[in-house]
């Protein structure tokens, strides 16, 4: 295990009881009143992204969002969804104060509801 920090995400569609296959994410980082987008990803098989979104040197310490196009993903699983649906996009702000540390941040998700930790 590398001792260096990294970033992590994994999403459970708890409607379906199964990951969330094929949902995209933007990681931002935020710096005042500026969003900066540093890449967009998507979840695999497994509700998870293939590696860290950030890792080593290019995670410091500070704000940061994830945005989860929810709405989308939703809608291509066939979810019954009211227009606009009830969750579109998902952001989540956190804050990284240890740049050598794993943080991992899920999302269970259904179409009308979400949570959210820091795992391990």
């Amino acid at each position: 295990m590398s001792t260096s920090g990294r970033l992590t995400t994994h999403v459970l569609d708890t409607a379906l009881g199964k990951p969330a296959k094929g949902l995209k994410i933007d990681l931002f980082r935020i710096e005042g009143d500026v969003r900066r987008l540093l890449r967009t990803v998507e979840t695999n098989a497994d509700g998870r992204v293939d590696g860290p979104m950030l890792e080593g040197e290019a995670l410091t310490a500070g704000a940061y969002e994830l945005l989860f196009h929810a709405g989308d993903y939703l809608r291509g699983t066939g979810a019954s969804l009211p227009e606009p649906a009830f969750l579109d996009l998902i952001p989540l702000r956190f804050g990284i104060a240890d740049a050598a540390s794993h943080y991992h941040v899920p999302l269970l998700l259904s179409p009308f509801s979400y949570s959210t930790y820091r795992g391990s």
